[in-house]
Order: C-alpha cells, then structure tokens, then sequence
C-alpha cells in the first residue's frame, strides 16, 4: 500500500523539479512575474523559478529586427507616390522592463510614427526631389522614432527607404520624357555627323576644283608655249604673224575632225561640220587679219594728225653670241 502511495509522490517530485528550471536563448530576455507581479529579468542560460507561484511572462528578443511600412502619400507638384521604408530596431538590453510593460504593440507604434513623418515631409518635395532626397527623407524618420521609442526601451539602428513607386501613368510619362530626350540627343548627334560629313565633302569638291583649275591653267599654258613656238618657227620660214595664227588655227581644226573620227561611240558634234569649213575658216580669219590691219593704220595716221605719238619701249637687245676664239672682254 506504501508503495502506490510513493509513486504519485515521486512524480509529482520530478514535476516540481522540471518545473523550476528553464533555459533562456541567446539574445533574449526572460520576464519572470511572481502571483502576477515583475520579479525579474533572466538572460540566456539555465535559469531557476519557484513552480506555480513563479511565472514566465514573456521573452524580448534581444536581435536586430527590421520592420518594412509602405506610405502612400501625395509629393508637392500632386503626384501620389508608394515609398517603402525599412526600420532597423533593437530593444535595449538596460531597457527590457520598459520594452516589456510599456508598449503593447511595438510594430504598430513604429508604424504609425513612420506615417507621421513621411506625410510630413514628401507633401513638401517635387516627385524629382523625392527621388534625390530619399535620404533626408530617412534621417528625419530616423530622428523622430528615435525620439519617440527610446522612452520604450527601443533603439533605432537605422531607417531606409528602399522604394519609390509613383502611380503607373505616372511613370509612363516619366519614361516618355526620357525616351523623348534621348531621341532627341540622338538626333543632335546625327545631325553633327551629317554636318561633318557635308562640310568634308564640300572640302573635298572645293580642293578637287582647285586642283582641276589648277590643271587646266598648266594645260593652256603650256598650249600656249606651243602657239608661241609654232609661230616662231613659221615665221623663220617666211610666214607672218597672221598667216602662221590662222594656218594654227585650222590645223587644230583637222586635228580636232581626226580624233572625232578616231571614237565610234562619241556624241560630240562640231560646227561647222562641211568640207569646206576649213578652208572658209582660213579665208575668213586673214580676212579679219587684212581688216584689222587696216583699221590700225587709219587710227595710227589719225593719231599722227592730232599729235598723239605712243611710245614704243625699246626692245632689248640679245647680245652677239661669241665665236670661237673670240675674246669679249675689253
């Protein structure tokens, strides 16, 4: 009889026993509360309480913890904008009692305080401001919790705003406008390369005609000393100025005709075409020459009557060439 009487003896023993050890996690704090009333705060480790009259009332994790809130609110030039902000929190370890007894709901206290403040202060910015000032936006969240949940035991690490989402058309626009002044970058930078291209060209085609000017001016040059040399040489063999030009003149003429007909896909014509067009040619040029020839006479004599006489310079003298043995010095 003894016996069944000790058995619910022992087990209430190791049920008192058990009852009055706990263990505490690291980085959390145990509250323990004697008939409803704080007795003390444990920390991590193997702890011991009195069973039934001591009392687990809760645990504070110790951790970092980070609470994300989204505010939608309205910026000063009447964009409505989504902004995410991050708080970093942790509870002071001097301050769990307040942690613990002061507030009842830490999340929705932060929260509440994190609306405050963003809605005091983005109804002051433009949408582009918002997105340049993020940070001011998250000191001045920062300051306020701060301010507000150190009387709670709570400690702000830090505060982030991590997104800025305007209204959807909003930001259709947005990206309009950026696609716009890209295009038109785009478009300045085609127009330059155009301009440079036109104004090389254009140099190009300017030194090409230079160089073609230039090429045409030796070529009627050195035709010209070819005139020159001809008549030099008819004249030697008794051939005036005249007749030596016009004989010039029409042996160009055949020679044009002979590489005319040397082409057999050539579109050039040349005027006159006939038989006798060279010997017309001829006739007509030393009858001009005649003509002009006597023109200059008659105003020579009229120039003599009134007593007007041009004066010729004296043209110089080549110097006798020296024959062998012949000595110039004087």
């Amino acid at each position: 009889m003894g016996g069944f009487i000790l058995v619910p003896i022992v087990i209430v023993g190791l049920f008192i026993l058990f009852a009055s050890f706990f263990t505490v996690k690291q980085q959390t704090a145990a509250i323990v509360e004697r008939f409803g009333k704080f007795l003390s705060i444990r920390h991590s480790g193997l702890q011991l309480k009195i069973p039934v009259i001591d009392k687990i009332a809760g645990r504070i994790n110790l951790k970092i913890q980070q609470l994300d809130v989204i505010v939608e609110t309205k910026t000063k030039d009447d964009v409505f904008v989504r902004l995410k902000i991050s708080v970093q929190f942790q509870v002071l370890e001097q301050k769990v009692y307040d942690a613990f007894y002061k507030l009842e709901n830490p999340h929705d206290q932060i929260t509440s305080y994190v609306f405050d403040v963003v809605r005091a202060e983005v109804p002051k910015m433009k949408l582009d401001d918002v997105f340049e000032r993020k940070d001011d936006v998250a000191i001045a969240v920062k300051a306020e919790l701060n301010e507000a949940m150190s009387t709670y035991g709570y400690d702000i690490i830090k505060t982030l705003v991590t997104d800025i989402d305007p209204d959807i058309q909003v930001k259709a626009a947005m990206n309009r406008i950026n696609a716009a002044e890209r295009e038109k970058v785009a478009a300045e930078f085609e127009a330059e390369a155009e301009r440079i291209k036109i104004v090389a060209k254009a140099r190009a085609e300017a030194e090409s005609k230079r160089l073609q000017g230039q090429g045409i001016a030796d070529q009627r040059r050195e035709i010209a000393r070819g005139l020159e040399e001809s008549v030099d040489v008819l004249n030697n063999v008794g051939i005036n100025s005249q007749e030596a030009s016009a004989l010039i003149v029409v042996t160009q003429h055949y020679d044009t005709l002979q590489s005319i007909g040397e082409e057999t896909n050539t579109n050039l014509i040349l005027m006159p075409n006939s038989p006798q067009a060279g010997s017309e040619m001829l006739n007509n040029m030393i009858a001009s020459f005649v003509a002009s020839n006597q023109i200059g006479e008659e105003m020579k004599k009229k120039n003599l009557e009134k007593g007007i006489v041009h004066k010729k310079k004296p043209k110089r003298e080549t110097p006798p060439r020296p024959e062998e043995g012949e000595d110039l010095n004087y």
